[in-house]
């Protein structure tokens, strides 16, 4: 297995700046670039698979969401938050000014797509109603395309049952003495990604648990699961239909990933996702819950053929 290139960004927030480390595939000057973005508790590195199956025709992009991996901590952990994450992704897509730009978002990652495309939307309308002042001397475009999105098993509503599942572990603290026993917590809290290999669930593993003192734990500030906890029925509401209205106002075309299984997209949510942008299609996995690794051959090849499409 080849190995990705790693590189930072300098990012803002109301309390600083931080670092946020991506993996980088493929040919660097090539401006197809794809845009990998994980789940909550995961790493950019969940996209090996994905990324080795790609990066002959396109600059592959998995970024540490901050918070995670080999990315700075947030002095306030209530900023870990999707308005953080996509102000994020803008700077960073901003640094790779693609030509093209496809996105594929894992849960957390998939809402923070919707929130990219969001305000892509916001900057359609600023430019189709400008100020006095524009009007008279036009800006240019800020480059931020969006040309395809790929939403790996999430949508605008969530179902309440994986919330209650994900925060029973979102911010417990474990130390394990060996790597096997963090394998066995990875498989255990981990069960609904599907059927795996011995090897895939180290795989799984490896960049998600990392050695500190001689003991095993999460590659994540736990602070991750303050907002999390923090969330009312309200904001979730609010959340919601600003997600909705973020994911009707995408105009690239969109494959919407679901496992059979998940917990997470229901299968009435998924039918409403089709219903409500026409520029959406699906595919669904047998056997697989809260979600889809794109390491089985089927799940890459979706994906694939989704990016290569017309």
């Amino acid at each position: 297995m080849s190995l990705p290139r790693l590189n930072v960004v300098t990012c803002a927030s109301p309390v600083g700046v931080h670092r946020m480390a991506y993996h980088e595939w493929g040919d660097p000057d090539n401006s197809d670039v794809v845009l990998c973005v994980h789940g909550l508790t995961r790493t950019g590195r969940d996209f090996d698979d994905l990324a080795q199956a790609l990066a002959s025709d396109f600059r592959v992009v998995c970024p540490d969401v901050v918070g995670r991996g080999l990315s700075d901590r947030l002095a306030n952990p209530m900023l870990y938050a999707v308005p953080q994450y996509a102000s994020d992704m803008v700077t960073l897509i901003a640094r790779l000014n693609p030509a093209r730009l496809s996105w594929v978002g894992t849960s957390m990652g998939g809402l923070i797509g919707m929130a990219y495309a969001g305000l892509l939307a916001q900057a359609r309308f600023a430019r189709q109603h400008p100020t006095p002042a524009q009007a008279h001397h036009p800006l240019p475009d800020a480059h931020l395309p969006l040309d395809r999105i790929v939403l790996n098993d999430v949508g605008p509503h969530i179902e309440a049952a994986s919330l209650t599942r994900i925060g029973q572990y979102l911010g417990e603290s474990v130390a394990f003495g060996a790597f096997d026993d963090a394998v066995a917590y990875v498989r255990a809290v981990a069960a609904s990604f599907g059927p795996h290999t011995d090897a895939q669930w180290r795989e799984l593993t490896r960049f998600t648990f990392i050695e500190r003192d001689g003991k095993w734990v999460k590659h994540y500030d736990l602070g991750i699961a303050v907002p999390f906890g923090a969330m009312n029925a309200e904001m979730a509401q609010q959340g919601e239909a600003m997600l909705w209205a973020a994911y009707t106002s995408i105009v690239a075309p969109i494959l919407i990933v679901r496992g059979a299984e998940s917990d997470l997209l229901s299968s009435a949510t998924l039918q409403q996702m089709l219903a409500r942008n026409p520029r959406a299609r699906s595919v669904e996995f047998a056997g697989v819950g809260h979600a889809p690794t794109f390491m089985a051959r089927d799940q890459i090849s979706s994906v694939v053929e989704f990016l290569h499409g017309d």
